[in-house]
């Protein structure tokens, strides 16, 4: 097949830069809901912004490309083999152009590959058909909402919903605390893939595979198709909103299944994905392996543009302009609902970063620095670096962490997504400094607020992604969250959305 490779690196470029139109379509209801003066609608003029940024530039529409699932239908006789090394070469040479992050780390060393290739990674799934063509179908699903995942057993008692017994009432109760667990942190609105039952691993595995559905086909088994639409209803009015900042989109899809389980057993599997749905498919000939059609969109169509020129994110002349290295008096002067303008320096810093500085003293200066929870896309040129894509990650796996670094090393913000808890909030209070919170997903829009890139440190021994890179930011927008006073609008957006979770339930009951 001597255009296979060239077709799965056309389906993987497509799918990183190009949300497909089911997508495009709950994400422009999602603009529609939404007061463009809250937090949750200039969060979403700011995601439109860069889906269509995304795909005027081919750049990532997150710079978290993901975890890669190939799934693969076959003729008899095809040459599986074959297609496996065409589908790494692929995934290297994507990886060359910078259209996927090098995402692949070693889980004994820590060390990244560099190409996103590694021990069963990327994930092929095969499976023989009766169809004269060459199925594959390509998910790229981040690590952020892939934390976000989670399985319940029932019966179980469930927080804010109470007993959750092994019925649909239960199931419901379920699904509806997988959307309100998630928050920002799963970057929201998100849509969910759904499992009853099975055993653990498998039900898992089929919950993630109801995410190939188009959001917007009918389950046809009617009585699932009845469950998806209630629980698109009920987890939109429990309040989470875009980014966890509230509003009327929490949920963008929902999609269920039911397989067979042992008596002893009773899973309900949930599969969280973020608003960066990437999902594509192709047909291929079975001869050469050239694409003979588009599942999920139709190239021949044009793409529907989410934010009219004109439009879109503005300054409101209300914002505070921030330019580090801040003063403890500059920074206890902003509080909760600031939306902060940041210009000059700006260091990145995530989770290898964060144990790094634990145990050593930090390559560069961090006092009266933000430090920001990003692992960006990067190309070099000329010996230059230039920054391809540059959205915040989730900012609570440094929870452990972030308290002594403010302490020890003198920061002012720490920058990045879905808020952190109460030990960093303290570390606020007690130092003096912010939490800054960046719209997830958006790495185009960030990426050109990120004009220069002035240094780069520790990229030998962590990586690209994982290395602490040194910015020159120019109006870089983000919101405060978490002030120096012990004020955190996801302590306050938790307990409300939890009362309408209960208010939620109590309406099955």
């Amino acid at each position: 097949m001597e255009f296979f490779k060239e077709s799965m690196l056309e389906l993987i470029i497509q799918t990183s830069t190009n949300l497909p139109p089911d997508v495009r379509k709950e994400m422009a209801w999602a603009l529609e809901i939404e007061k463009p003066a809250t937090q949750a609608g200039q969060a979403l003029a700011i995601i439109g912004e860069n889906i269509d940024m995304a795909f005027d530039d081919e750049g990532p529409v997150c710079q978290d490309t993901g975890f890669m699932t190939f799934k693969i239908k076959t003729p008899v006789g095809v040459n599986q083999i074959a297609m496996k090394k065409q589908v790494v070469e692929a995934v290297a040479e994507a990886t060359r152009r910078g259209k996927l992050r090098p995402n692949s780390v070693d889980s004994l060393t820590g060390k990244n590959s560099g190409n996103n290739l590694g021990t069963e990674t990327p994930v092929m799934e095969f499976e023989q058909w009766e169809q004269p063509e060459i199925e594959v179908r390509l998910l790229l699903k981040g690590g952020g909402c892939e934390n976000k995942n989670i399985q319940y057993s029932l019966p179980a008692t469930i927080e804010h919903l109470g007993r959750a017994d092994r019925d649909l009432e239960g199931v419901k109760k379920c699904i509806l605390h997988a959307v309100w667990q998630a928050q920002g942190q799963g970057c929201a609105p998100g849509a969910l893939g759904v499992c009853i039952g099975s055993d653990r691993s498998h039900g898992y595995a089929l919950a993630k595979e109801q995410l190939f559905r188009p959001l917007d086909d009918t389950n046809p088994d009617p009585t699932l198709a009845r469950l998806e639409k209630e629980i698109m209803a009920e987890a939109n009015r429990i309040g989470v909103g875009t980014m966890g900042f509230g509003g009327q989109a929490s949920l963008i899809g929902c999609k269920i299944m039911a397989a067979n389980r042992l008596p002893a057993s009773f899973f309900v599997s949930v599969a969280y994905d973020c608003w960066a749905f990437r999902r594509l498919g192709v047909l291929l000939d079975a001869d050469t392996g050239a694409i003979r059609q588009w599942l999920y969109r139709d190239p021949k169509r044009p793409v529907e543009r989410l934010i009219r020129e004109g439009e879109g994110f503005k300054l409101t002349g209300r914002e505070v302009r921030i330019e580090p290295p801040l003063s403890e008096e500059k920074v206890r002067a902003l509080k909760v609902g600031d939306i902060a303008l940041i210009n000059g320096p700006l260091v990145t810093g995530r989770d290898a970063v964060h144990h790094y500085l634990l145990h050593h003293d930090s390559p560069t200066d961090l006092r009266g620095q933000i430090l920001y929870h990003c692992g960006p896309v990067m190309m070099k040129e000329n010996d230059r670096w230039r920054t391809t894509a540059a959205g915040p990650t989730t900012s609570i796996r440094e929870e452990p962490y972030e308290a002594e670094i403010i302490e020890r090393f003198g920061l002012r913000g720490v920058m990045g997504k879905g808020g952190m808890g109460k030990k960093t909030l303290e570390a606020l209070q007690k130092f003096g400094a912010v939490y800054l919170h960046a719209i997830g997903g958006a790495a185009q829009f960030y990426a050109r607020c990120l004009p220069r890139v002035s240094g780069v440190h520790l990229l030998e021994e962590l990586g690209v992604p994982e290395a602490m890179w040194l910015f020159e930011a120019r109006d870089f927008p983000a919101i405060i969250t978490m002030d120096a006073h012990g004020n955190s609008l996801h302590e306050d957006i938790w307990t409300a959305t939890g009362a309408e979770l209960e208010k939620v339930g109590a309406g099955g009951r």
